[in-house]
């Protein structure tokens, strides 16, 4: 079998088509150059080249296809956010969500969970209760349930949790969904390349060259790009970018761990949430358990995950689930969130003519993604921010009018 992989792997002409084209050599000038082959930078130049016909664009990615937070993140699907911005703006992404295998024309694995967030005091519940009551204003399914309801949904929690934060209830969410973070990055791609987009692998940006105030060039590993329009959509790279144009960067970059244990009979119908317990699951079609915890409190730019986030999210989930003791886990990792003060995004037009940033992710980046793409194509098709990130600009940080997200996003999930 390995000789035939080989074999195959080395030979050109493999029976099985590329799934998007990849020239060979990077054009003088674009249109439009996007910064980061991730979820958002390839969502944007799919709605650019579908919606608004701007098709001279180069996507940039100094490794490989979705390799960033786009295929470190752990799947999860939601828009039951806080406030009325967060709420709409998740909500579209939802909602595009579920239709997007239909529009990729490729098999996301997109599957409605519904989601619990738990609450272990009364001070929770209040905060629970005010979610809900924002969301069914906006028209987002969701409502306030009993710790006995969360029992009834998921028979195998333990609602005392050891005895140590008993649940008194939760926040139910019902889309809430997972689905596969690399067919919906490698769903773009195809889309986009489809439509004349050109995807660079391996080609990093080592500068932006800039002339009375707006973007003129890209530099990147192999040669300059004169262009007018560039998108910087890079997760933990977002200081390094900014840098580059001359911005002052509003994010801090913080490790965010995630694990995935052994396949087991599917019991997990549900995606399991706890922000006291700092952690949150999920389980995938194939049986593994998706785990993640909160991010790591000092700023690190690593993907190396650590025995101590293991550690501690074993004894956080084996107080809600003490039948999993003798599981082992196969696999751990790190992403680098990008985190803004006030948990939400920074989306839209800069200082610098023509450089626009897709930022501030933290840990809800991939349940953005295709209402990224379509919001900043937007954006930069007109040159004016879409009515949907009007609140996400950074000058929001100098006029101090920050969103408050942290109620209902500061939990990676």
């Amino acid at each position: 079998m390995s000789l035939r992989l080989i074999k195959y792997a080395l030979n050109r002409q493999h029976a099985e088509p590329r799934f998007f084209n990849t020239p060979d050599a990077l054009r003088d000038t674009y249109d439009v150059v996007i910064i980061g082959g991730g979820g958002h930078g390839l969502a944007c130049a799919y709605h650019l080249a579908a919606e608004h016909g701007i098709r001279r664009i180069a996507v940039i990615e100094k490794a490989y296809l979705g390799g960033g937070n786009t295929g470190r993140n752990t799947t999860i699907v939601r828009s039951n956010y806080l406030t009325p911005e967060g709420v709409l703006f998740y909500q579209r992404s939802v909602e595009l969500f579920q239709q997007l295998a239909t529009t990729l024309d490729l098999n996301l694995f997109y599957s409605t969970r519904g989601h619990f967030t738990l609450a272990h005091s009364e001070a929770t519940l209040r905060t629970m209760r005010w979610r809900a009551e924002v969301n069914q204003h906006y028209g987002v399914d969701s409502e306030l349930v009993s710790a006995d309801e969360v029992k009834k949904a998921c028979p195998q929690i333990d609602i005392s949790c050891g005895g140590n934060h008993p649940i008194l209830g939760a926040l139910f969410h019902a889309p809430g969904a997972i689905v596969r973070h690399d067919a919906v990055a490698w769903g773009y791609a195809r889309r986009a390349s489809q439509l004349g987009v050109e995807i660079f692998q391996n080609t990093e940006v080592t500068g932006i060259e800039t002339s009375g105030g707006r973007v003129v060039a890209v530099n990147t590993s192999r040669g300059r790009i004169a262009t007018g329009k560039v998108v910087s959509a890079v997760a933990g790279s977002t200081p390094t970018v900014l840098k580059m144009v001359g911005l002052k960067s509003p994010v801090d970059i913080l490790p965010l761990q995630a694990c995935v244990t052994e396949p087991m009979k599917a019991w997990l119908d549900t995606i399991i949430v706890s922000g006291t317990l700092h952690v949150y699951v999920s389980q995938t079609a194939r049986g593994e358990l998706v785990m993640g915890a909160a991010v790591d409190p000092a700023e690190l730019h690593s993907t190396r995950s650590s025995l101590e986030f293991v550690s501690s999210l074993a004894d956080q989930m084996l107080d809600l689930f003490p039948f999993l003791a003798g599981v082992k886990i196969v696999r751990q990792w790190a992403g680098m969130a990008d985190m803004t003060p006030d948990f939400a995004p920074v989306m839209g037009l800069t200082e610098v003519g023509g450089f626009y940033l897709d930022a501030g992710w933290g840990t809800w980046g991939f349940k953005a993604t295709p209402v990224c793409g379509e919001t900043m194509a937007f954006t930069v098709a007109h040159d004016t921010n879409h009515r949907l990130i009007e609140s996400f600009g950074m000058e929001r940080f100098h006029r101090l009018a920050m969103l408050g997200e942290k109620g209902a996003a500061a939990v990676g999930h």
